[in-house]
């Protein structure tokens, strides 16, 4: 962690519209973001959904909003429920700001337009972090309302303007803050690995696999922007073809779970394919280094995965869709980038699997770029200077 400047001070509220902690994405984001704040000498407060696990973050203080009985198991993405859960966040950020004196509102996605109001009656500034563009995570999830995608734009670019500045994740997302607000302070701050290759368990993926044939490992959440029905359909080509190959996908909901069971059952793939539900994210190294292949099928969105740093940091060659919310952060040079059809996935980890010292290399120059460029030190620099030089702002 950041050793404490004495040029960082000042009560954060950090708005996290998710459950919190949960072992994905946006949870895991939240709490490097709140520590290394904390870390940097602020006076970091974090308000997440009623949903999730208490931790002990040293210097940030955890809020949660009213624990609502009949919301449970909030998804990822745009529901009623994550909806219902923004209403009752809205309320019990304006209870915080009565109780304390913040300086400063960090609004997560969604929240910003919460922050925005808190700017116009309390007069305090907030910094917009955008996780994902929500006009385009809105159009995806729900296709009948493409049509109104300008509308969505408009408020999206009146929460980029109305911010004191912008943290993006992503190019695509840094991209398009700065078309909507040229004159914005904008900064690029990339996930980072999360590969801790000293944390380790007693499970051997190959105990429970038939045979010694290649895994191919895909690790996260089963919803429907990341392209499961792609990956098992490009698989099933894979063994149609007597090419060897095991498919083993960590992570998603019972629901989910089940549903690609049944797909995979329905593409008499079954027999190779495993789901083994969630593990914790600090084994996420023990999992990946026991893999031959890691892919990443997304076929919606524009922000990187978060995994991608991780999967790139294990050594091990990367397949991945063609698409920019990859090839933001991928080359060829150290990556297998794929048309995403199930004909060029197959073709990719055909070729990876017929050529395993072409992989090795493609894996080995991924490490580099990873340990080179998203380490946490680097996540940590840039984002205290970036909040030194919005401080400078707000205070001119």
């Amino acid at each position: 962690m950041t050793a404490v400047s004495e040029k960082n001070s000042g009560k954060v509220l950090i708005l996290a519209p998710q459950p919190f902690y949960q072992n994905r994405g946006t949870p895991i984001a939240v709490k490097l973001l709140a520590e290394e704040l904390a870390g940097g000498g602020y006076d970091v407060h974090l308000l997440v959904f009623h949903e999730g696990e208490d931790i002990t973050m040293e210097g940030v203080t955890l809020h949660r909003i009213p624990s609502i009985s009949f919301i449970n198991n909030i998804p990822p993405s745009i529901s009623w429920k994550k909806i219902v859960c923004d209403v009752f966040m809205f309320f019990t950020m304006v209870k915080l700001i009565r109780q304390h004196r913040f300086d400063l509102i960090h609004a997560v996605e969604e929240s910003a337009f919460m922050a925005m109001t808190a700017k116009v009656f309390f007069k305090i500034p907030y910094i917009y972090d955008m996780d994902s563009s929500l006009a385009i995570q809105i159009v995806d999830k729900l296709s009948f309302l493409r049509p109104f995608r300008g509308v969505f734009e408009f408020f999206e670019k009146k929460a980029v303007k109305g911010s004191t500045g912008v943290v993006a994740v992503c190019k695509a997302l840094e991209d398009i803050a700065r078309k909507y607000a040229p004159q914005c302070p904008v900064v690029r701050l990339e996930d980072i690995t999360l590969l801790d290759s000293s944390i380790k368990n007693s499970e051997n993926l190959r105990d429970s696999l038939p045979g010694d044939e290649p895994i191919i490992l895909y690790v996260g959440n089963l919803e429907g922007y990341q392209g499961i029905d792609l990956l098992l359909e490009s698989f099933t080509l894979l063994k149609q073809d007597g090419s060897k190959g095991i498919l083993v996908i960590i992570g998603g909901s019972d629901k989910h779970i089940a549903y690609y069971k049944n797909l995979a059952e329905k593409l008499h793939i079954s027999q190779y394919c495993f789901f083994l539900g969630s593990r914790s994210v600090e084994f996420l190294g023990h999992y990946l280094c026991q893999a031959d292949i890691l892919v990443s099928p997304r076929i919606q969105g524009n922000n990187t995965p978060m995994k991608l740093y991780s999967y790139l940091d294990s050594g091990k060659p990367v397949v991945a869709t063609n698409l920019p919310t990859h090839t933001q952060a991928l080359t060829p040079e150290f990556s297998v980038l794929v048309e995403p059809t199930a004909t060029s996935m197959f073709e990719g980890f055909k070729r990876l699997i017929e050529n395993p010292e072409q992989g090795r290399k493609i894996g080995s120059k991924g490490k580099e770029i990873a340990q080179m460029q998203y380490s946490r030190e680097a996540f940590s620099e840039k984002l205290l200077s970036f909040y030194q030089k919005v401080s400078a702002i707000n205070q001119s």
